[in-house]
């Protein structure tokens, strides 16, 4: 018996060892995710795709990342129907889906859920953010889902929802609904999103908004989470304007060492993404 474990354990090692010599060729390498990049605005996808590369080039962790220029009408992606666990970027869903649930019923916030919103996108209040989960249910959670076409995004069961499962696609869905007029959310409850993702403690204002020069207005929300597997998970999600430039980033990591190597790693993305929009 101990024979037969020993066996299976070198095995595994040989496997492993084989599969870090696979990594390292050059075909192995070239199924990697690429960074993809279109624009109106010529040269600007090729100068974006090659500045996102270079940026998680040498990052440890899963990196998945979109960006979305509505003025020179720019898409970047990279992994971007990777699942991720939300931690507190779910967040912003939650006050999605509380603004629309609202809308349909035809009435105001209550002073309570004002200010159980404002905690949680200002602060990240995770008892806020369990009140209002509770408050809404999982239906009425599906039902915003539905309405804002965010089909890969999957809610946390029992209660969990910083296990929500989110992608970069639905992410950024979500910006696009927040920063231009639809019909899923009010002008109104759109204002108010920005306004508190505008006023997120000064702690927490890491991320995408790294970079953005002077002129440029931010709103962004921030998630943080460590598990047993796949390390930090650390995500932030903006929209900024001005500049001439009105674009949404997200970022998405997991397999992160640190919450400070993850933050770096966006911030990395976020960097290039401000410098490279400002020139264009």
């Amino acid at each position: 018996m101990t024979r037969g474990i020993a066996r299976h354990a070198k095995w595994i090692a040989a496997g492993a060892l084989t599969a870090c010599i696979a990594a390292a060729t050059p075909a192995a390498a070239a199924t990697a995710p690429a960074v993809s990049c279109t624009s109106a605005k010529a040269g600007l996808a090729d100068k974006l795709k090659r500045d996102i590369t270079s940026a998680v080039t040498n990052r440890s962790g899963t990196i998945a990342v979109g960006v979305y220029d509505r003025t020179t009408k720019t898409t970047c992606t990279l992994r971007p129907s990777t699942a991720y666990d939300s931690a507190s970027v779910v967040k912003v869903t939650v006050l999605g889906t509380l603004l629309w649930d609202a809308k349909k019923h035809n009435r105001y916030l209550t002073d309570r859920e004002n200010t159980l919103a404002k905690a949680m996108i200002t602060k990240s209040d995770n008892d806020a953010t369990t009140k209002l989960w509770k408050q809404l249910g999982m239906t009425k959670i599906k039902g915003f889902l539905t309405a804002a076409g965010m089909t890969q995004t999957k809610p946390g069961a029992n209660g969990y929802w910083g296990l929500t499962q989110i992608t970069v696609t639905d992410e950024q869905k979500l910006l696009k609904l927040v920063t231009a007029a639809n019909t899923v959310l009010s002008d109104n409850s759109r204002a108010y999103i920005l306004k508190l993702m505008g006023q997120v403690i000064s702690s927490q204002r890491w991320g995408t908004p790294y970079g953005a020069g002077s002129g440029i207005s931010w709103h962004v929300k921030n998630g943080w989470l460590q598990r047993s597997t796949h390390g930090w998970r650390v995500h932030s999600v903006g929209t900024f304007k001005g500049g001439g430039h009105d674009y949404t980033i997200t970022v998405l990591t997991h397999g992160n060492s640190t919450m400070n190597y993850g933050i770096t790693t966006i911030q990395g993305v976020a960097k290039v993404v401000h410098r490279d929009l400002a020139a264009s």
